[in-house]
């Protein structure tokens, strides 16, 4: 596969704060090890806990727009 393709498990819009493969994981529906599913869910809640709020701001300070959509979803949701 080219570096420029798209793998074919991946949605065509990328992830938003799971990649396909960490939904499975977590999920339960990937066949992998215990420290493995620890390892995902270590690393989605470091993302979460160390870059959600910085790319919030960035997008109230750049793209007004998809930041008032974030906030919809978040407190709508």
């Amino acid at each position: 596969m080219r570096a420029d393709e798209t793998p074919p498990n991946m949605s065509d819009e990328g992830r938003a704060l799971l990649t396909d493969r960490e939904r499975e994981i977590i999920g339960g529906n990937a066949d992998v090890s215990d420290n493995y599913r620890y390892k995902v869910e270590s690393t989605v809640r470091n993302r979460i806990k160390k870059r959600l709020s910085d790319d919030i701001d960035f997008l109230e300070a750049n793209f007004p727009k998809v930041y008032e959509l974030v906030v919809e979803e978040i407190c709508d949701g």
